[in-house]
């Protein structure tokens, strides 16, 4: 059996194209804004975006995706295949060769006992790994050499390229992280904030939430990168002072999801400073509804627990009727103008994993009533609030403090209200909410709100980690140190079988198939998640910074070993 070369997505090795620099730090300082502030640079205690980026300076896997998704080596000699024997005929195992001579940023080598360790870090009994589905259906990992790595599936893995791969499973080195395992993870400090790495740059000062200084890696692999010596990436804010200090001031040369509404654009793109930089892919503003009671009235540690489903969003035609009460189209237009399309979908690329799932793009408000009115909620006593059995549908909806998502909040408020549903608002800092901090109340993992939105997307364009970070293991909780993936608490044994079949399915209409399936069973026929946007990443540059190319696929700082200073 033969892995279709479609599949592959076109995992093929990959040049990247000559830096218009030639010595290493001759550049100075280059600065980077994410007003989504970092809360730390391992990519496996945060699921935020920021941190996933932030850290990606430092930390690499053995593969990335470059701007159009596909596959191609960082830290090996080239992409593993059945025609090149890297993947095994059976398609039960991949073996990456490490390129030789590849040092840590300590001068140390990098061996693939690194990477094997990586392995067991994500998968640690005790510990939360926020990357988990990377490294879902691994059965081990064995190094017969320095250089080699064979990584075994359970059976057959069609898609072999899960493990290792993109920002979110970069390598950490075993040295400095052997004694943060399971349980201990969260609390090595020093270990994820100042990772070891072999990246471009490496760390020199984090101040959490707020800035980290970086300085080009001496060891790195190519002598004449980067071109910058060193970089401040400051946090905090809001996006719209972040494109502004891109846009207008020119205090920066880079300001990261700059989400303003299209009149701003217009405005600060006359300055003449600098360009919006805009690319599509995965990444999808939604909903996402709390299948458990998140009520305070609950003890800790039992809050947003499948112990206790939801008392209201439990029932499938109070969460079909939130959505189709909702005008996406509006939302759009308000929020993102040509940087977004209203979507019905979770996964709403490549297109031979979309689902043809239009049914929510058309508004129903009076369907939504007639809804919920069948399903018993009713406004007994008149007050516009629908009730049912002695109780308010009241729902509290939180998201991050965000000019558009606060614009998106006061839209869906009002017709939620339309259909007598009462509306709670909550704004959290988006450095909290995406932090990861399992002491913090207000992280998007523990979810203690009835409704919560955001963003996010999946590293290359295979969407089978994605997917698996719905099944009833991914659930963030108490165990896990609220790390898990599955953060509406989605929990259906067919869907759990789905994802089992998608990791053995050949063929990429076969897997596409499968993919729509999975993404219609968390939107349009449970409505566990309500998609709103289609978002295309959307970023500020300066026109003083080369080499910056906007990747949809991987991290946007991707390639940060490549940017210069226009001179």
């Amino acid at each position: 059996m033969k892995l279709k070369s479609a599949l592959l997505g076109a995992a093929a090795a990959f040049v990247l194209a000559p830096a218009a620099h030639a010595e290493r730090g001759s550049d100075g300082d280059v600065k980077i804004l994410y007003y989504q502030a970092v809360s730390t640079l391992n990519a496996y205690l945060s699921s935020g975006t920021k941190d996933v980026e932030a850290g990606s300076l430092v930390l690499e896997p053995l593969a990335g995706f470059d701007q159009d998704g596909n596959l191609f080596p960082r830290l090996v000699e080239s992409i593993p295949t059945v025609e090149n024997g890297g993947v095994a005929a059976d398609l039960t195992s991949i073996t990456w060769k490490l390129k030789p001579g590849l040092l840590w940023s300590d001068g140390t080598p990098l061996t693939s006992a690194d990477v094997k360790f990586t392995w067991e870090y994500c998968t640690a009994d005790g510990g939360g790994c926020a990357q988990g589905a990377k490294y879902e259906g691994v059965k081990s990992v064995d190094t017969p050499d320095d250089l080699t790595v064979v990584v075994n599936f359970e059976g057959p893995k069609p898609y072999p390229y899960q493990p290792f791969t993109g920002g979110t499973a970069p390598i950490l080195q075993k040295a400095q992280f052997a004694n943060c395992l399971g349980a201990a993870a969260s609390t090595c400090t020093e270990q994820n904030s100042k990772p070891i790495g072999t990246g471009p740059f490496m760390v020199t000062d984090f101040k959490v939430n707020d800035v980290v200084t970086m300085a080009a890696n001496p060891n790195y692999r190519d002598p004449a990168k980067p071109a910058f010596a060193t970089v401040t990436l400051k946090g905090g804010g809001d996006a719209l002072a972040a494109a502004s200090a891109v846009m207008e001031t020119g205090e920066f040369d880079y300001a990261w999801n700059t989400q303003i509404n299209p009149e701003q654009q217009t405005q600060m793109e006359a300055g003449g400073k600098g360009k919006f930089v805009n690319a599509f892919g995965t990444l999808v503003e939604r909903i996402e509804i709390n299948m458990t009671d998140p009520s305070a009235d609950l003890a800790e540690g039992e809050r947003s627990t499948i112990k206790h489903p939801h008392p209201i969003l439990s029932e499938p035609k109070v969460r079909a009727a939130l959505s189709m009460a909702i005008d996406r189209q509006a939302l759009v237009d308000v929020g993102y103008g040509g940087a977004a399309r209203p979507t019905c979908n979770l996964v709403p690329a490549p297109a031979y994993q979309a689902s043809d799932n239009t049914g929510c793009l058309t508004q129903d408000i009076e369907g939504a009533k007639k809804l919920l009115a069948e399903a018993g909620w009713t406004d007994s006593d008149g007050d516009g609030i629908v009730d049912k059995d002695g109780k308010k549908l009241t729902i509290v909806y939180q998201t991050t403090v965000n000019p558009v998502r606060q614009d998106f909040q006061a839209l869906v408020k009002g017709w939620w209200n339309e259909i007598g549903v009462e509306v709670e608002l909550k704004s959290i800092d988006p450095g909290v909410f995406f932090g990861g901090d399992a002491a913090s109340p207000d992280t998007f993992q523990k979810f203690y709100a009835d409704v919560e939105m955001y963003a996010n997307n999946f590293d290359g364009t295979d969407a089978e980690p994605y997917m698996a970070q719905y099944l009833c293991d991914k659930i963030p909780g108490p165990d896990n140190q609220w790390q898990g993936e599955n953060v509406n608490r989605f929990c259906d044994p067919a869907y759990d079988a789905m994802a089992k079949e998608l990791s053995t399915t050949n063929g990429i209409e076969a897997r596409g198939a499968l993919v729509k399936k999975m993404n219609d069973a968390l939107t349009k026929d449970s409505n566990v998640i309500i998609p709103l946007a289609d978002r295309g990443r959307f970023s500020a540059q300066s026109n003083a910074l080369g080499g910056f190319v906007m990747n949809s696929w991987d991290a946007e700082l991707w390639n940060a070993q490549d940017w210069y200073r226009v001179k």
